[in-house]
């Protein structure tokens, strides 16, 4: 009887692969089964809620040297509007706004602007500030048209 030699290698390594990947799946299945069911998990922080960093904001939107900005009649030379982030959706945002000709700052809405002024609201073009978050705007600062 004749065998052929490479045959038989061909039968010896399929054997040998067949029970090499059973060998691996009793070694995956003994430790997963191991394993203590409270160990596999692992408890996962909240993400950290957003935060705004008005000052860089101010920067983004412009706030340097004033620049000729219209006024409201109520405090025409004391309150200078730089720029604005409204919300479209939310009714939220933040406007640069200088008070008494000090440097510019961000107020996000429903922040003290000067004292007894609240900003309470941002549009597209204006800024209006009152006593309170919910009372009339006693105050509305618009931003100047660019030519």
């Amino acid at each position: 009887m004749v065998t052929n030699s490479l045959q038989i290698w061909r039968v010896r390594t399929g054997t040998l692969i067949l029970w090499a990947s059973a060998g691996a799946c009793v070694v995956f299945w003994a430790l997963r089964l191991a394993t203590p069911a409270g160990a596999a998990m692992v408890p996962v922080a909240a993400p950290a809620p957003v935060s705004v960093d008005l000052q860089a904001m101010a920067q983004v939107l412009g706030a340097g040297p004033a620049l000729p900005v219209a006024q409201a009649p109520a405090a025409p030379s004391r309150y200078t509007l730089h720029g604005l982030l409204a919300g479209r959706d939310s009714g939220r945002g933040a406007a640069v706004i200088g008070v008494n000709g000090q440097p510019a700052r961000a107020f996000p809405v429903g922040a003290q602007v000067d004292e007894g002024l609240v900003l309470q609201s941002v549009g597209v073009q204006q800024a209006r500030l009152g006593p309170s978050q919910q009372g009339s705007a006693t105050v509305t600062l618009e931003l100047p048209i660019k030519k």
